[in-house]
């Protein structure tokens, strides 16, 4: 079996631990977000963002809760949520309406 003969100096082990080839690479592919203008990588969803979204959604999913007690009684049919000073229009007819007492986030668009 292979074994050294002699023991690696310091010098040599720092030059052989922080060869560039070694190092991380810089990312270049980094890049503001639209929405909010923080940094985010290129085809990813801004972290930011969807931290608001996901708190929005939890939000959303509790009134849901509340209303029918539980996810297990919620009916079989399309929810609509409804923010301050909209109206349900004839494409919500048989949809489970949820109202939001708050405005429409600018980013949460109407369908």
């Amino acid at each position: 079996m292979a074994a050294p003969k002699k023991r690696r100096s310091i010098e040599v082990n720092r030059c052989r631990r922080r060869n560039p080839s070694k190092l991380i690479p810089v990312k270049r592919n980094i890049d503001v977000c639209p929405e909010c203008g923080n940094l985010k990588l290129k085809h990813v969803l801004c972290c930011y963002c969807y931290a608001k979204v996901k708190a929005e959604t939890q939000q959303i999913r509790r009134e849901i809760g509340k209303k029918e007690g539980g996810p297990f009684n919620a009916p079989a049919v399309e929810s609509v949520v409804l923010y301050d000073g909209e109206k349900p229009t004839e494409k919500d007819e048989g949809k489970r309406i949820i109202e939001r007492a708050r405005k429409r986030p600018s980013w949460f668009i109407q369908n």
